[in-house]
Order: structure tokens, then sequence, then C-alpha cells
């Protein structure tokens, strides 16, 4: 699943082809993504209003339009956002098409359906959908540091991991870069969130917002899927520390110190058993 690099990628791809743009009209292809489609909700919506931003929000987007509804959109596992010029035939894997006025087609392509489109209406100009305002903190805002991470950790017998993925502490990590945070940090996936001190969670907010922040200068990872809005991958999987390199030697360690792989809570985590404690 796309995590915040990537979505912050798409993003930042889609603002000048999107901003100040009126929607003429919006079709869907499908009755559902995630959740059924309301066509007409979006049509409503949509149509004759134009975008006045595109905003993220953990692994979220909300495109704030000029009257009173937003929405609220998500890439699921596999989904992207494509501009094509009007008249290009459907893409494969087409589920919602906006027609906007100058002559572009806005397309969200999902292959696998777990995708959002929805019609949101935030409490208070420029404030968030309620399905967002119980997020943590975004982990490159001022709002995100060791001091906060370590009040977050007291209590809590969950591995250090399971909480860096929790969205509810922290907004938009995935599993990729929690597993990386981790090892750049020297912290063992596994270990009990509580028991981290004060300078480890120091270390562990600063790896993250590094980790993040290159990611974001790399236009993201691709794994399997994740494409940007002109389809080119994500260029940070080359810089991966531990994710998918099982059985390879630490680059921090070196051979014979290699990645180890472990699942827990139905999520792999890779780490090295040497410099990770």
């Amino acid at each position: 699943m796309p995590e915040l690099p990537e979505v912050e990628t798409v993003r930042r791809a889609l603002l000048p082809h999107l901003i100040g743009r009126r929607m003429l009209d919006v079709t869907a292809q499908v009755p559902k993504l995630r959740r059924p489609l309301n066509i007409a909700a979006l049509r409503a919506a949509c149509a004759g209003r134009r975008i006045r931003d595109l905003r993220r929000r953990g692994k979220y987007l909300v495109a704030d339009l000029d009257g009173p509804d937003a929405l609220l959109l998500h890439l699921g596992m596999t989904g992207a956002f494509v501009i094509r010029p009007d008249g290009q035939p459907p893409d494969r894997h087409q589920r919602v098409e906006w027609r906007l006025d100058d002559g572009q087609l806005w397309r969200f392509l999902d292959p696998r359906m777990f995708g959002l489109v929805e019609v949101c209406q935030p409490a208070a100009p420029d404030g968030w959908p309620d399905a967002l305002t119980e997020m943590g903190p975004e982990p490159l805002s001022p709002e995100f540091d060791g001091r906060i991470f370590q009040r977050l950790t007291r209590g809590r017998a969950c591995p250090v991991k399971h909480l860096l993925l929790d969205q509810h502490a922290v907004a938009g990590i995935g599993n990729i870069y929690a597993s990386e945070a981790c090892h750049r940090a020297r912290i063992r996936p596994a270990r009990p969130a509580a028991t981290l001190t004060r300078p480890e969670c120091n270390r562990l907010a600063t790896s993250v917002k590094q980790i993040m922040e290159a990611a974001i200068r790399c236009g993201g990872t691709t794994i399997n899927d994740f494409r940007s809005v002109d389809g080119s991958e994500g260029k940070f999987t080359a810089s991966l520390e531990v994710y998918g390199r099982t059985g390879e030697p630490c680059h921090r360690c070196g051979a014979p110190h290699r990645v180890r792989r472990e699942v827990s809570g139905g999520r792999a985590s890779f780490f090295c058993p040497h410099c990770q404690k």
C-alpha cells in the first residue's frame, strides 16, 4: 500500500494539473471501490466546481472545492491517478474520470478496487473531514518529535513497529518506512514500545523524518505497483537498507551479519539482529 512519501509524490505531481481547474463532469466505470461509489453525490459536488487545493493527511488526499464539499481520496493498495488529454481511450482499470475545463481528463485507476473516492464535508474551511480527525501527528510536522513519541510509548507493550504503524499514533507510516526507520535508529522492530528510552525515542523520531524526506525526494518507493502521475516508479527502492533484503548483508555491519525477516501481526519486519537492539 502506498505510504506517506508515495501519496505526497502523487499530490505534488497533480497540483499543476488540478489547482484552479473547473470540473465539468465526473463518471464512474464501476459501482464500488472500497465502498460503494455514490455517483449522484459526486456529480452534485463536482460538476461546475473549481479545485481550490489538494492536501494530504497521512495516506489520504483531500481535494478542496470552491463549494461546501471536498473529495476524500485514497489510493488503496494499487490505485493511481493519471492525467490524459480529452478523447483519450479509457485506461485499463479505469474506475473514475473527471473532465476538466482545460481539455484534460483526471482519471483514477485501481486494479484491485481497494481505493476510495468519496464526497465529504469538512467541519470548517480547510479543516479535515471527520474520518481523518482521529489520526496522529504528521511525522514531518513540528508536532512529531522524540518527546511526543516517548509519550506515545508509555504503557504500550506492543512492538515499537506496531506503534509506528498505528495511524492514531502517527499518520502515514507503513511497513516499508517503519522497518527502515527502526534500522536507521538501531532499534529492533519487535522491541516493546514501553522499553524505549528518551534518547532512543529521539533517535527514532529523527530517523522517521529523515527516511520520509529522503523517500519524497526520490519520488517514493516502488515494490510492485506504485506509479506516479506520469507513470514513473519511485526511486527510493535503491536506497532501502533492510526492507525486502532478507539474507543479504546489513549495509551498516557487513557480512556475516545478514538481514532477517520476521512476521508479527501479519506484517513482515526486516532488521539486522546484530546492530538493532
